[in-house]
């Protein structure tokens, strides 16, 4: 039986920032992450968008961003391996996010938030959007939110940075997946694997994503994560998409610029299935995601579908925000799961308060709103109803 300080169930961009975290916070803990799939072919992380925002509502949002986009100015120099430099190839094209009157005033005390922790945002009213965007039409909006450093980042590049230092710094890396959670006397006492195996540990983390619920009930414990399989679509269209920013539409559509004239796209429908397929599939894009994007942007009344993938978005019913620290009633267990879509931009700022609580080292974001207290005593903290997470 093999045993360790730390098991780490999950190894995308979210367990492999708590294991970096770790060993760089305290080098002689010994750490194991574990991941059932080596290739990472159905990981959520590389099936993300790479989308990165300073623009939520929730201060612990905001500022797990804002952490983020400092990792990022010296992400490739810092982690360096071997003369492998992972280039996150970030974009900051902005993030416009327009807005109903019925949602304006949640909208306006976000930017007052926003702000005064320092970020960058702008209010531009419906005339200056549509005289800025030509391309895009305002009609039933009083105007939108424009975060110019918000953009995208390569996932690739992100995880498997923060991966290849994790290793660098000695954390152990086991394909392998996790069947239970061993527990005993109100403690951790390691896991089970799916071969029969077990493997000690005083401390698990679970990072596994739409995975969680199931991997949490075998220590008796119940979340409220649900496994929502998200479509993205991407298309060629007659659009240019030089200088215009992403833009996110009340409806719960969101088209992101890719390319000359490709953008990809995707909507957040109470309908999402739930589950693990990851076949890809055009279907009901017409009625469901193009029919909003023609009344918002005319443009794209002509567009080919080109391809698109499935990925896993794992939804906190509660309330839409993650689940971050050690679960009260099991000693030695700690959740970092339920991001509702948020989870690979904000997987730096996770894994270093995840690491830090671990370790005993006073945090440098205070997150502790976000701790699974609230799931036992169904105290929602939420973004706001507005903004699509």
């Amino acid at each position: 039986m093999t045993s360790y300080d730390v098991a780490i169930v999950g190894g995308g961009a979210m367990g492999s920032a708590a294991a970096y975290y770790l060993r760089t916070l305290q080098p002689d803990l010994s750490v194991v992450v574990l991941e059932k799939d080596p290739t990472y072919e159905y990981c959520s992380t590389l099936r993300s968008d790479g989308n990165l925002r300073i623009q939520f509502n929730l201060e612990e949002n905001i500022r797990m961003s804002m952490y983020t986009m400092e990792l990022l100015e010296t992400f490739a120099d810092d982690m360096e391996v071997d003369g492998w430099r992972p280039d996150p190839a970030a974009r900051e094209q902005g993030n416009l996010f327009l807005v109903e009157e019925s949602h304006l005033e949640s909208a306006e005390e976000g930017m007052a938030t926003q702000r005064g922790l320092g970020c960058e945002v702008e209010w531009l009213d419906a005339a200056t959007i549509a005289d800025r965007y030509p391309a895009y039409r305002t009609e039933g909006v009083v105007g939108g939110i424009l975060g110019p450093r918000d953009g995208s980042i390569d996932p690739h590049a992100v995880m498997h940075g923060l991966r290849r230092n994790a290793i660098r710094l000695g954390a152990e890396y086991v394909s392998h997946e996790v069947a239970a959670i061993n527990t005993a006397g109100g403690r951790v006492g390691g896991i089970q694997l799916a071969t029969g195996e077990s493997v000690e540990a005083a401390t698990v983390v679970i990072c596994a994503g739409g995975w969680s619920t199931t991997l949490a009930r075998t220590a008796g414990i119940e979340l409220p994560i649900v496994p929502i399989m998200r479509t993205v679509f991407v298309v060629d269209t007659e659009v240019d998409t030089a200088g215009l920013p992403s833009i996110f539409l009340p409806g719960g559509t969101y088209v992101l610029p890719e390319g000359h004239r490709s953008f990809s796209m995707a909507r957040s429908l109470p309908t999402d299935p739930i589950g693990f397929d990851f076949k890809f599939s055009r279907s009901g894009f017409e009625e469901l995601v193009w029919a909003e994007v023609v009344r918002t942007l005319p443009g794209f009344d002509r567009l080919t579908v080109t391809g698109g993938w499935n990925g896993v978005y794992a939804l906190n019913t509660l309330d839409g925000n993650a689940i971050l620290g050690e679960w009260p009633a099991l000693d030695g267990l700690f959740l970092a799961a339920g991001f509702s879509g948020h989870g690979f931009q904000h997987s730096p700022a996770m894994g270093r308060y995840i690491a830090e609580l671990i370790t005993g080292v006073e945090p440098i974001l205070d997150l502790s709103r976000l701790g699974p207290g609230r799931i036992i005593s169904g105290e929602p903290l939420f973004e706001h109803a507005g903004r699509i997470i």
